[in-house]
């Protein structure tokens, strides 16, 4: 028996639209990153894409358990000495309520030219409006 490897033609992405609301972030994340990914399929081959496009909607909804609201923190910095900026969670939510669940589903998958691939196929979205509807996404329930 030979080892299965998925060629380009075999690959077909779906889109599938996922609803925050109430989500807990990092459990939310991770099955993001496995269907970006691709792993929830039986023709999975590790050098190839064979995820799906995720358009979440309602990011603006999402939450973290205990005090991660507060306690949860994300850095950038300049470049230059002394230019360290730190954010919390609630903070970030706030100002741009896609980007603590990108960074998340980011860390998750692999670096490299691939995953920076699977990462454009994540769409975020706040409130239940995003212009993917002639892709004809279906709901998908995580």
């Amino acid at each position: 028996m030979k080892t299965f490897s998925a060629k380009p033609q075999d690959i077909q992405h779906n889109w599938f639209v996922v609803d925050a609301t109430n989500k807990v972030l990092g459990r939310l994340a991770s099955q993001i990153a496995l269907r970006l990914r691709g792993k929830h399929k039986a023709i999975y081959t590790p050098h190839m894409d064979t995820g799906d496009f995720i358009v979440v909607t309602h990011v603006e909804n999402l939450r973290v358990t205990g005090s991660k609201a507060e306690d949860k923190l994300y850095h950038r910095h300049s470049g230059y000495p002394g230019g360290i900026r730190t954010t919390n969670f609630a903070q970030m939510q706030a100002r741009f309520p896609g980007r603590a669940l990108e960074k998340a589903v980011k860390g998750m998958l692999p670096k490299g030219p691939l995953g920076y691939k699977m990462l454009k196929k994540l769409k975020c979205y706040s409130g239940g409006e995003h212009p993917h509807s002639a892709q004809q996404p279906k709901t998908l329930d995580i």
